[in-house]
């Protein structure tokens, strides 16, 4: 069972997912697992491996899946007295503390568009521990030369790799195009699909209208209402630098449970278009 514990934490931490780990850290009098016993929970509360089931298990994995939202680690003590034991149907009447820890993967970052505040996204993005991944059909702007710390760039049709892509929900996203045309396709093509984070650059006047067409098109208006645009956090910024340091900080607060919402105020200054 523990090997099984382990291999999911490796695959999670590999994806990216969110999950936390689950392990009891002290036991005393007749428990139903011992020290070192753990349970993986994931976001929509899956679990591999056991602390010893009943409610207590339970709530664990409840708190557990609290604590992906907020990542934010806590000892919780189950005193697992005779009544309830009898009442789970559990041997035992003893006390046990568990460790509950959110996994701390590198998320995956794709960057779809390849213009100059993609360029510097990428970069910040890579060196606070994204795995960053820069989607684009023009090979001129796509390259490694371009975005030499990308783990990966995808010289393809945007829409349709978008579609096609296997992209994980633990996944960050942000649409940088070189125009509103291919935002639109862009969003259209990831509409639906559950992200960690979906935002897209420009201005309130731009973003109105794509959310109108895309509504129009019969997308899912709670979905869009997610998507996080104008994108970054509202620090005045001008240029693409700036405008590049705003949204990466927007994905380190999400990232790190400092933004529970979308934040609707967006950037004030991001209404000319610096990708193309």
């Amino acid at each position: 069972m523990q090997e099984a514990v382990f291999s999911a934490v490796l695959r999670a931490l590999e994806q990216g997912e969110a999950a936390a780990l689950v392990t009891i850290v002290a036991a005393r009098g007749s428990t139903p697992q011992r020290v070192g016993a753990r349970m993986l929970v994931y976001a929509d509360g899956q679990t591999v491996g056991t602390i010893g089931g009943g409610c207590y298990e339970n709530d664990a994995a409840g708190k557990a899946r609290g604590i992906i939202r907020t990542r934010k680690a806590q000892v919780v003590r189950y005193e697992l007295n005779d009544e309830v034991a009898e009442e789970q149907g559990l041997i035992c009447g003893g006390q046990m503390d568990v460790f509950i820890e959110p996994l701390d993967p590198s998320p995956h970052l794709y960057v779809v568009g390849a213009g100059h505040v993609s360029q510097h996204v990428a970069a910040i993005a890579h060196d606070v521990g994204f795995k960053v991944h820069v989607v684009d059909d023009r090979s001129k702007f796509a390259n490694a030369a371009r975005f030499p710390d990308a783990d990966d760039v995808i010289v393809e049709p945007i829409p349709e790799w978008l579609a096609g892509a296997d992209l994980s929900p633990a996944a960050y996203i942000v649409v940088v195009t070189r125009g509103h045309r291919h935002d639109f396709e862009a969003l259209r093509a990831l509409a639906g699909r559950t992200f960690r984070y979906v935002g897209m650059i420009g201005s309130r006047a731009k973003v109105t209208r794509i959310r109108t067409a895309l509504e129009e098109a019969g997308m899912d208006r709670d979905w869009l209402a997610a998507v996080r645009a104008p994108i970054g956090l509202r620090i005045g910024a001008v240029t693409p630098e700036e405008i590049a340091v705003s949204i990466v900080a927007e994905l380190v607060a999400v990232r790190r449970g400092a933004i529970a919402e979308p934040d609707t105020a967006g950037l004030s200054m991001q209404l000319v278009r610096t990708d193309e």
